[in-house]
């Protein structure tokens, strides 16, 4: 990226595990700054549904590959399409959540999806927020502003209990066997960035943590979009 960033592009890449805020975060930072906001994550549980619609073994990398390379995924305001079918719902169903993290482990894939994520914010003025479990090192490494959000593991479960309607042990065990494999895996593997501002979320509202974000932002030239 060259110039300024308020006036050309920029990143905000916003990282972390389950049940920390990320999208409700990144979309109300996306919002000040007038800018788009991309949920990564999105595209890998677009790829899972794929992949259980050709009943096909989640091991099987290359068949998994071909399936993603020959479809259209698009992602805007928040919707996944899948060849222009609005799949936003069928993403976010238990037996979806069940095996994204296991494909999302393939390197391939990740390669597939990380280009189609690059190819999203080429398309749309290179301005957005991306949230996701690799975007500051990996996806957009050269983002102005990488943000890692973390919290207490028994806050994080309570959240996602609240979100998806399962006890609080269940969460917790969830997010823990989520936490694993994302950490462990070879490609892409769930970490901060070096430059990464770390940020706990666990005793804070999330307004507090959005005008901490679009502050460290404005100290990087980042700022809204002026009204066309």
């Amino acid at each position: 990226m060259s110039g300024s960033p308020t006036l050309a592009e920029f990143v905000i890449a916003v990282d972390g595990p389950g049940g920390v805020g990320k999208t409700t975060v990144s979309r109300a930072v996306a919002e000040a700054l007038g800018c788009r906001h991309l949920d990564t994550g999105a595209f890998y549980r677009a790829a899972t549904v794929l992949a259980m619609l050709h009943h096909l073994d989640l091991s099987n990398e290359a068949a998994v590959m071909g399936v993603i390379a020959g479809t259209g995924i698009e992602y805007d305001d928040g919707r996944i399409f899948v060849e222009g079918i609005d799949m936003s719902k069928a993403i976010r169903t238990s037996a979806v959540t069940a095996r994204v993290s296991r494909l999302s482990t393939l390197p391939g894939v990740r390669m597939l999806l990380v280009r189609r994520q690059r190819e999203w914010l080429a398309g749309r003025g290179h301005r957005a927020v991306v949230e996701g479990r690799d975007i500051g090192t990996v996806v957009f490494p050269q983002a102005p502003l990488k943000v890692f959000l973390m919290a207490r593991p028994e806050v994080r479960a309570f959240r996602r209990a609240g979100q998806q309607a399962i006890p609080v042990s269940a969460a917790r065990q969830r997010l823990a066997r989520r936490d694993h494999l994302d950490s462990t895996r070879n490609t892409s593997p769930l970490v901060a960035a070096d430059d990464a501002i770390v940020i706990d979320t666990s005793d804070i509202d999330f307004r507090s943590v959005v005008e901490e974000i679009l502050q460290l932002a404005a100290e990087r030239g980042i700022r809204p979009s002026a009204p066309a």
